[in-house]
C-alpha cells in the first residue's frame, strides 16, 4: 500500500469485515484527518505516496475502531475529552515536578532525536519508527503516550538496551522485528526470530481470503503447508474457532516457534507437526489446504534488501524451476487429502498468477481465480477441487 488509494481501499475494505456503517465514508475520514486534507480532496490527490508513519498511523486508528466498536468521529470525541483528563490531571499532579518534567522531557526528546540520526547515517529507510518501536517497547509505553506525554527519567539499563538495539539495526542491518523479538500480524502478536520469516501485511490478504471461502462451513478442517511462525493457522484458529486446523513445516526451529506462539495466542485448536509438504499427512478431508510456499526464484534472491538476505532464512524463501517447484508439489498431491469440492489457496509471487493456474488446472482444479494486493500485484490464487 504506497500510496493515498491503496490505503483508502485497504481500510475500506477492513471496515466493511468488521460490519462498520457506511465504510468508505469512515475511511475518508480517518485518512482525510491523518493527511490534514479535507476530504472532497482526497480523490485529487489518489496517487500521493504515503510514508510509513502515516500508514502506521491510519491502521492505528482503524484498529482503536474495531476494538471499541465506534466510529472515528466518536473515537476523537473520546480522545479529545481523554487528553484533557491527561492534561488536567498533569497540571494538578506534577506542579511541583514541573522543572523535573522538563528536564527530563527535554532529555528524552535529544535521546531519541539523536537514536533517529543514528539510524539515518546507515540509511535506514524508516529510521523514525523504528526509534519509536524501540523506546515504545523498551519504555513500556504507547507510541502515542511516548510523544505527547513522556516526562520520567530513562534509566542506564533502558539506555544500555536501546543503544544495542539502534546497533542491531542501523550498523548489523538486523531487521526491526528480530530486534524486538515479534511482530504484529492480523491482529495478533507473533514471537519470531532467524528461523522463521517475518510474516507480511499482504498475507494477511491471503487470511482474509481463506476465511471468506470456509466462513459457511461450519467445522473447517484446516491444512496450512510450510507453517513458518505460526502467522495464518493461528490467525484462521483464532478467527474461525470452530475450525481444525494443522500446521505442518520441515524445520524443526520453524516449529518450535509456531509452538510458541500457538500458546501465546491460546490458539487450541491448531496443531503443527513436522512434515515435508504432503507426505506425512495422513488425512485426506480438509476443507481447505493453504500455503504461502518459497516463490522467489534464485536469480532474484540476489537483489533482495541486504537485511533479508542477512537474517531471513533462504530455505523459507527461495524455490526451483522459477519459482515454481512447490506450486507443482502441492497442487499434484492436494487432490489425494482435499474432500469434494475443497478449495486449495496460495500466496504466490508479484509475476506468477499465469503459471500457478496453469499447474492447478493441470491438477484437476476448477474456478480458480487470481486475486490482487492493494499495490495492484498478483497475491493470491485460489481454486475448487474438482471431483
Amino acid at each position: 500500500m504506497k500510496n493515498l488509494l491503496d490505503i483508502l481501499r485497504w481500510s475500506e475494505e477492513y471496515f466493511k469485515k468488521y460490519s462498520f456503517y457506511k465504510p468508505r465514508l469512515e475511511a475518508e475520514k480517518v485518512i482525510s484527518h491523518v493527511l490534514s486534507i479535507d476530504r472532497i480532496l482526497l480523490y485529487a490527490e489518489y496517487d500521493r505516496p504515503l510514508v510509513d508513519c502515516e500508514r502506521m498511523k491510519i491502521k492505528r486508528y482503524i484498529l482503536q475502531m474495531i476494538k471499541k466498536k465506534i466510529g472515528f468521529d466518536e473515537l476523537l470525541r473520546k480522545e479529545k475529552i481523554q487528553n484533557k483528563k491527561l492534561k488536567d490531571h498533569k497540571i494538578i499532579s506534577d506542579i511541583d515536578r514541573n522543572e523535573i518534567g522538563k528536564n527530563y522531557r527535554k532529555e528524552f526528546l535529544e535521546l531519541l532525536t539523536k537514536s533517529i540520526v543514528y539510524l539515518k547515517k546507515y540509511e535506514s529507510k524508516e529510521a523514525k519508527l523504528d526509534v519509536e518501536h524501540i523506546f515504545s517497547h523498551i519504555l513500556k509505553v504507547s507510541r502515542m503516550d511516548m510523544t505527547l506525554n513522556f516526562e520520567r527519567k530513562i534509566t542506564e539499563e533502558e539506555k544500555k538496551i536501546i543503544r544495542k538495539m539502534l546497533v542491531e539495526i542501523g550498523r548489523k542491518k538486523r531487521p526491526l522485528q528480530y530486534v524486538l523479538g515479534f511482530e504484529e500480524f492480523y491482529g495478533y502478536k507473533f514471537y519470531v526470530d532467524e528461523s522463521v520469516l517475518i510474516p507480511r501485511p499482504e498475507t494477511e490478504l491471503l487470511v482474509e481470503k481463506c476465511i471468506k471461502l470456509m466462513d459457511k462451513t461450519e467445522e473447517p478442517k484446516i491444512l496450512d503447508i510450510g507453517s513458518g511462525s505460526g502467522a495464518i493457522s493461528i490467525s484462521l484458529g483464532r478467527e474461525l474457532p470452530k475450525s481444525m486446523v494443522l500446521g505442518v513445516d520441515i524445520s524443526e526451529k520453524a516449529l518450535e516457534v509456531a509452538n510458541k506462539n500457538k500458546i501465546e495466542n491460546n490458539a487450541t485448536n491448531v496443531k503443527f507437526m513436522r512434515s515435508d509438504m504432503l507426505k506425512d499427512i495422513e488425512y485426506k478431508k480438509f476443507n481447505l489446504i493453504v500455503s504461502n510456499p518459497p516463490y522467489i526464484p534464485d536469480y532474484e534472491y540476489e537483489v533482495l534488501e541486504e537485511k533479508v538476505l542477512k537474517y531471513e532464512p533462504k530455505l523459507a524463501l527461495t524455490a526451483p524451476d522459477n519459482g515454481l517447484y512447490f506450486y507443482e508439489e502441492i497442487s499434484k498431491n492436494a487432490p489425494n487429502h482435499l474432500i469434494k469440492n475443497g478449495y486449495l489457496a496460495f500466496e504466490i509471487g508479484y509475476n506468477q498468477g499465469k503459471a500457478v493456474k496453469k499447474i492447478m488446472e493441470k491438477n484437476d482444479f476448477l474456478n480458480i481465480e487470481v486475486y490482487y494486493d492493494y499495490a495492484g500485484h498478483e497475491r493470491i490464487v485460489v481454486g475448487k477441487l474438482n471431483n
